[in-house]
Protein backbone atom coordinates (compact mmCIF):
# COMPACT_ATOMS: atom_id res chain seq x y z
CA UNK A 1 0.00 0.00 0.00
CA UNK A 2 2.81 2.39 0.84
CA UNK A 3 4.25 1.95 -2.50
CA UNK A 4 1.31 2.55 -4.19
CA UNK A 5 0.40 5.65 -2.51
CA UNK A 6 4.37 6.85 -2.76
CA UNK A 7 4.24 6.24 -7.00
CA UNK A 8 0.86 7.74 -6.53
CA UNK A 9 2.30 10.68 -5.53
CA UNK A 10 5.08 10.54 -8.07
CA UNK A 11 2.33 10.14 -10.97
CA UNK A 12 0.28 12.90 -9.96
CA UNK A 13 3.02 15.37 -9.81
CA UNK A 14 4.33 13.98 -12.81
CA UNK A 15 1.44 14.72 -15.05
CA UNK A 16 0.86 18.11 -13.63
CA UNK A 17 4.13 19.22 -15.04
CA UNK A 18 3.40 17.24 -18.26
CA UNK A 19 -0.21 18.25 -18.80
CA UNK A 20 0.78 21.99 -18.01
CA UNK A 21 3.83 22.04 -20.72
CA UNK A 22 3.35 19.29 -22.87
CA UNK A 23 6.06 17.28 -21.75
CA UNK A 24 7.94 15.30 -18.87
CA UNK A 25 5.66 12.92 -17.70
CA UNK A 26 8.24 9.79 -18.80
CA UNK A 27 11.16 11.72 -18.29
CA UNK A 28 10.16 12.49 -14.56
CA UNK A 29 8.77 9.85 -13.74
CA UNK A 30 11.25 7.91 -15.23
CA UNK A 31 14.03 9.57 -13.22
CA UNK A 32 12.42 8.57 -10.05
CA UNK A 33 12.16 5.05 -10.93
CA UNK A 34 15.79 5.22 -11.61
CA UNK A 35 16.59 6.78 -8.49
CA UNK A 36 15.00 4.01 -6.13
CA UNK A 37 17.16 1.68 -8.09
CA UNK A 38 14.92 0.33 -11.07
CA UNK A 39 16.85 -1.55 -14.50
CA UNK A 40 16.52 0.99 -17.57
CA UNK A 41 14.72 -1.34 -19.02
CA UNK A 42 11.90 -2.02 -16.55
CA UNK A 43 12.07 1.91 -15.82
CA UNK A 44 11.29 2.62 -19.19
CA UNK A 45 8.13 -0.36 -19.22
CA UNK A 46 6.75 0.62 -16.26
CA UNK A 47 6.28 4.15 -16.89
CA UNK A 48 4.78 3.24 -20.60
CA UNK A 49 2.34 1.26 -18.96
CA UNK A 50 1.34 3.98 -16.36
CA UNK A 51 1.49 6.30 -19.54
CA UNK A 52 -1.11 4.70 -21.41
CA UNK A 53 -3.78 5.12 -18.72
CA UNK A 54 -2.91 8.71 -17.44
CA UNK A 55 -2.06 9.86 -21.73
CA UNK A 56 -5.97 8.28 -22.05
CA UNK A 57 -7.18 10.53 -19.14
CA UNK A 58 -4.73 13.48 -20.39
CA UNK A 59 -6.48 13.29 -23.69
CA UNK A 60 -9.88 13.38 -22.75
CA UNK A 61 -9.60 16.19 -20.44
CA UNK A 62 -7.43 18.57 -23.14
CA UNK A 63 -10.65 17.48 -25.21
CA UNK A 64 -13.26 18.64 -23.21
CA UNK A 65 -11.07 21.62 -22.64
CA UNK A 66 -10.61 22.00 -26.66
CA UNK A 67 -7.17 22.00 -26.27
CA UNK A 68 -6.53 19.27 -29.13
CA UNK A 69 -5.91 19.81 -33.29
CA UNK A 70 -7.38 16.01 -34.53
CA UNK A 71 -5.27 16.48 -38.13
CA UNK A 72 -2.58 17.16 -36.00
CA UNK A 73 -2.45 13.95 -33.22
CA UNK A 74 -3.80 11.67 -36.48
CA UNK A 75 -0.33 12.33 -38.52
CA UNK A 76 1.94 12.55 -35.44
CA UNK A 77 0.84 8.95 -33.27
CA UNK A 78 1.76 6.86 -36.48
CA UNK A 79 5.09 7.50 -36.70
CA UNK A 80 5.22 7.82 -33.42
CA UNK A 81 4.29 4.57 -32.47
CA UNK A 82 6.84 3.03 -34.73
CA UNK A 83 9.77 5.06 -33.39
CA UNK A 84 8.56 3.97 -30.08
CA UNK A 85 8.83 -0.01 -30.80
CA UNK A 86 12.19 0.41 -32.54
CA UNK A 87 13.52 2.44 -28.98
CA UNK A 88 12.02 -0.10 -27.21
CA UNK A 89 13.96 -3.07 -29.05
CA UNK A 90 17.28 -0.72 -28.48
CA UNK A 91 16.79 -0.03 -24.79
CA UNK A 92 16.49 -3.95 -24.07
CA UNK A 93 19.33 -4.90 -26.33
CA UNK A 94 22.06 -3.08 -24.31
CA UNK A 95 23.52 -4.57 -21.52
CA UNK A 96 22.30 -2.89 -17.78
CA UNK A 97 25.30 -1.00 -17.62
CA UNK A 98 25.60 0.53 -21.18
CA UNK A 99 21.29 1.03 -20.61
CA UNK A 100 21.95 3.16 -17.34
CA UNK A 101 24.48 5.41 -18.68
CA UNK A 102 22.59 6.04 -21.98
CA UNK A 103 19.21 6.63 -20.01
CA UNK A 104 20.77 8.62 -17.50
CA UNK A 105 22.57 10.71 -20.26
CA UNK A 106 19.41 11.07 -21.96
CA UNK A 107 17.00 12.11 -19.09
CA UNK A 108 19.97 14.73 -18.32
CA UNK A 109 20.36 16.40 -21.60
CA UNK A 110 16.28 16.40 -21.77
CA UNK A 111 15.88 17.99 -18.67
CA UNK A 112 18.56 20.68 -19.24
CA UNK A 113 17.00 21.44 -22.37
CA UNK A 114 13.47 22.21 -20.58
CA UNK A 115 15.69 23.68 -18.01
CA UNK A 116 17.32 26.12 -20.18
CA UNK A 117 14.28 26.78 -22.57
CA UNK A 118 11.68 27.60 -19.95
CA UNK A 119 14.15 29.82 -17.97
CA UNK A 120 15.99 31.93 -20.38
CA UNK A 121 14.68 31.13 -24.06
CA UNK A 122 11.42 33.01 -25.59
CA UNK A 123 8.92 31.53 -25.81
CA UNK A 124 8.07 32.74 -28.94
CA UNK A 125 4.90 34.34 -30.91
CA UNK A 126 2.70 31.56 -32.51
CA UNK A 127 1.57 31.85 -36.46
CA UNK A 128 -1.42 29.97 -36.74
CA UNK A 129 -2.30 30.51 -40.81
CA UNK A 130 0.14 27.41 -41.52
CA UNK A 131 -0.70 24.03 -39.61
CA UNK A 132 1.92 21.48 -39.59
CA UNK A 133 1.94 18.91 -42.50
CA UNK A 134 2.71 15.54 -43.14
CA UNK A 135 6.42 16.37 -44.35
CA UNK A 136 7.24 17.93 -40.77
CA UNK A 137 5.11 15.92 -38.80
CA UNK A 138 5.78 12.92 -39.43
CA UNK A 139 9.84 12.99 -39.35
CA UNK A 140 9.16 14.41 -35.68
CA UNK A 141 6.85 11.58 -34.42
CA UNK A 142 9.15 9.14 -35.79
CA UNK A 143 12.21 10.84 -33.76
CA UNK A 144 10.53 11.99 -30.50
CA UNK A 145 8.96 8.49 -30.39
CA UNK A 146 12.46 6.46 -30.33
CA UNK A 147 13.64 8.78 -27.97
CA UNK A 148 10.82 8.37 -25.81
CA UNK A 149 10.94 4.62 -25.53
CA UNK A 150 14.99 4.33 -25.96
CA UNK A 151 15.43 7.12 -23.36
CA UNK A 152 12.49 6.57 -20.65
CA UNK A 153 11.22 9.72 -21.85
CA UNK A 154 11.69 12.65 -24.41
CA UNK A 155 8.01 12.44 -26.89
CA UNK A 156 7.20 15.89 -25.23
CA UNK A 157 10.35 17.33 -25.15
CA UNK A 158 11.22 17.14 -28.62
CA UNK A 159 7.64 17.07 -29.89
CA UNK A 160 6.16 20.03 -27.98
CA UNK A 161 9.11 22.28 -28.27
CA UNK A 162 9.36 21.32 -31.79
CA UNK A 163 5.72 22.47 -32.70
CA UNK A 164 6.12 25.23 -30.24
CA UNK A 165 8.95 26.76 -32.13
CA UNK A 166 7.40 25.72 -35.44
CA UNK A 167 4.90 28.80 -34.78
CA UNK A 168 2.26 26.69 -36.79
CA UNK A 169 -0.34 25.61 -33.61
CA UNK A 170 -1.55 27.89 -30.73
CA UNK A 171 0.53 26.49 -27.25
CA UNK A 172 -2.84 24.88 -25.67
CA UNK A 173 -3.25 23.06 -29.33
CA UNK A 174 0.09 22.27 -29.01
CA UNK A 175 0.14 20.48 -25.67
CA UNK A 176 -3.39 18.95 -26.15
CA UNK A 177 -2.17 17.24 -29.34
CA UNK A 178 0.93 16.32 -28.27
CA UNK A 179 -0.31 14.96 -25.06
CA UNK A 180 -3.21 12.99 -26.79
CA UNK A 181 -1.28 11.62 -29.77
CA UNK A 182 1.14 9.94 -26.73
CA UNK A 183 -1.65 7.74 -26.03
CA UNK A 184 -0.73 5.66 -29.09
CA UNK A 185 3.24 5.85 -28.50
CA UNK A 186 2.68 4.49 -24.95
CA UNK A 187 0.69 2.24 -26.08
CA UNK A 188 3.01 0.78 -29.02
CA UNK A 189 6.16 1.20 -26.91
CA UNK A 190 4.57 -0.73 -23.86
CA UNK A 191 3.65 -3.53 -26.48
CA UNK A 192 7.42 -3.40 -27.82
CA UNK A 193 8.80 -3.83 -23.73
CA UNK A 194 6.57 -6.64 -23.29
CA UNK A 195 8.09 -8.62 -25.96
CA UNK A 196 11.64 -7.68 -25.90
CA UNK A 197 11.75 -7.51 -22.00
CA UNK A 198 13.00 -11.03 -20.51
CA UNK A 199 12.35 -13.18 -18.07
CA UNK A 200 15.14 -11.77 -15.68
CA UNK A 201 13.18 -8.18 -16.12
CA UNK A 202 10.18 -8.58 -13.95
CA UNK A 203 8.03 -5.28 -13.65
CA UNK A 204 6.35 -4.27 -10.78
CA UNK A 205 2.50 -3.78 -11.06
CA UNK A 206 2.35 -1.43 -8.43
CA UNK A 207 4.56 0.98 -9.21
CA UNK A 208 2.99 0.90 -12.80
CA UNK A 209 -0.44 0.78 -10.99
CA UNK A 210 0.59 4.07 -8.46
CA UNK A 211 2.20 6.08 -11.29
CA UNK A 212 -0.90 5.24 -13.21
CA UNK A 213 -3.29 6.06 -10.55
CA UNK A 214 -1.83 9.46 -9.85
CA UNK A 215 -1.43 10.65 -13.36
CA UNK A 216 -5.25 9.54 -14.47
CA UNK A 217 -6.11 11.91 -11.28
CA UNK A 218 -3.83 14.98 -11.84
CA UNK A 219 -5.40 15.24 -15.70
CA UNK A 220 -8.11 16.96 -15.74
CA UNK A 221 -6.53 19.67 -13.17
CA UNK A 222 -3.49 19.65 -15.64
CA UNK A 223 -5.29 20.73 -18.71
CA UNK A 224 -7.14 23.17 -16.56
CA UNK A 225 -3.67 24.77 -15.67
CA UNK A 226 -2.68 24.64 -19.05
CA UNK A 227 -4.74 27.90 -19.52
CA UNK A 228 -3.31 29.57 -16.32
CA UNK A 229 -0.31 28.34 -14.64
CA UNK A 230 3.01 30.33 -15.89
CA UNK A 231 4.95 27.54 -18.28
CA UNK A 232 8.17 29.15 -17.72
CA UNK A 233 7.79 28.73 -14.06
CA UNK A 234 7.12 25.36 -13.70
CA UNK A 235 9.21 24.15 -16.90
CA UNK A 236 11.81 25.67 -14.78
CA UNK A 237 11.23 23.63 -11.65
CA UNK A 238 10.98 20.44 -13.05
CA UNK A 239 13.86 20.85 -15.59
CA UNK A 240 15.93 21.91 -12.73
CA UNK A 241 14.84 18.76 -10.21
CA UNK A 242 15.45 16.22 -13.71
CA UNK A 243 18.76 17.53 -14.15
CA UNK A 244 20.11 17.25 -10.61
CA UNK A 245 18.61 13.90 -10.31
CA UNK A 246 20.18 12.03 -13.37
CA UNK A 247 23.49 14.08 -12.66
CA UNK A 248 23.74 12.67 -9.39
CA UNK A 249 23.04 9.19 -10.31
CA UNK A 250 25.28 9.58 -13.52
CA UNK A 251 28.39 10.46 -11.63
CA UNK A 252 27.58 7.62 -9.25
CA UNK A 253 27.42 5.44 -11.66
CA UNK A 254 30.79 6.44 -12.98
CA UNK A 255 32.33 6.45 -9.79
CA UNK A 256 33.31 9.91 -9.97
CA UNK A 257 35.54 11.32 -7.26
CA UNK A 258 33.35 12.77 -3.99
CA UNK A 259 35.12 16.11 -4.92
CA UNK A 260 33.74 16.56 -8.54
CA UNK A 261 30.25 15.27 -7.51
CA UNK A 262 30.20 18.25 -4.86
CA UNK A 263 31.41 20.55 -7.87
CA UNK A 264 28.97 19.49 -10.14
CA UNK A 265 25.71 18.93 -8.05
CA UNK A 266 26.36 22.52 -6.62
CA UNK A 267 26.76 24.24 -10.02
CA UNK A 268 23.98 22.38 -10.84
CA UNK A 269 22.05 24.04 -7.99
CA UNK A 270 23.63 27.55 -8.80
CA UNK A 271 21.76 27.38 -12.70
CA UNK A 272 18.96 25.88 -11.38
CA UNK A 273 18.43 28.70 -8.38
CA UNK A 274 19.49 31.66 -11.55
CA UNK A 275 16.90 29.50 -13.77
CA UNK A 276 13.97 29.58 -10.89
CA UNK A 277 14.82 33.95 -10.20
CA UNK A 278 14.87 34.41 -14.91
CA UNK A 279 11.91 32.60 -14.74
CA UNK A 280 9.78 34.43 -12.45
CA UNK A 281 11.37 37.65 -13.44
CA UNK A 282 10.43 36.85 -17.20
CA UNK A 283 6.59 36.04 -16.33
CA UNK A 284 6.41 39.60 -14.20
CA UNK A 285 7.86 41.21 -17.63
CA UNK A 286 5.68 39.17 -19.94
CA UNK A 287 2.86 40.70 -17.61
CA UNK A 288 3.63 44.49 -17.45
CA UNK A 289 4.29 43.81 -21.33
CA UNK A 290 0.51 42.45 -21.84
CA UNK A 291 -0.56 45.03 -19.50
CA UNK A 292 0.98 47.73 -21.59
CA UNK A 293 -0.39 46.52 -24.81
CA UNK A 294 -3.82 45.96 -23.15
CA UNK A 295 -3.93 49.80 -22.36
CA UNK A 296 -2.77 51.13 -26.15
CA UNK A 297 -5.13 49.25 -27.19
CA UNK A 298 -8.23 50.48 -25.26
CA UNK A 299 -6.42 54.08 -25.57
CA UNK A 300 -6.63 53.54 -29.71
CA UNK A 301 -10.20 52.55 -29.40
CA UNK A 302 -11.22 55.35 -26.80
CA UNK A 303 -9.84 58.76 -27.93
CA UNK A 304 -11.91 60.72 -25.70
CA UNK A 305 -9.91 58.63 -22.93
CA UNK A 306 -6.52 59.90 -24.57
CA UNK A 307 -7.74 63.74 -24.26
CA UNK A 308 -8.16 63.57 -20.37
CA UNK A 309 -4.70 62.31 -19.84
Amino acid sequence: MQTLLLFGLAGFLAQLVDGSLGMAFGVTATTTLIAVGAAPAVASAAVHLAEVGTSLASGVSHWRFRNIDWRTVGILAAPGAIGAVLGAYVLTSLSTESASVWITTILLLLGLYVLIRFAFLKLGKLVTSKRPGVRFLAPLGLVAGFVDASGGGGWGPVATTTLLSSGRLEPRKVVGSVDTSEFIVALAASVGFLFALSDEHDLNYTVVAGLMLGGVLAAPLAAWLVRRLPPRVLGAAAGGLIVFTNARTLLSSIDAPAGWTTAALTAIGILWAVGLAAAIRSVREEKRVNALAGESDIDDEDPARVSTR
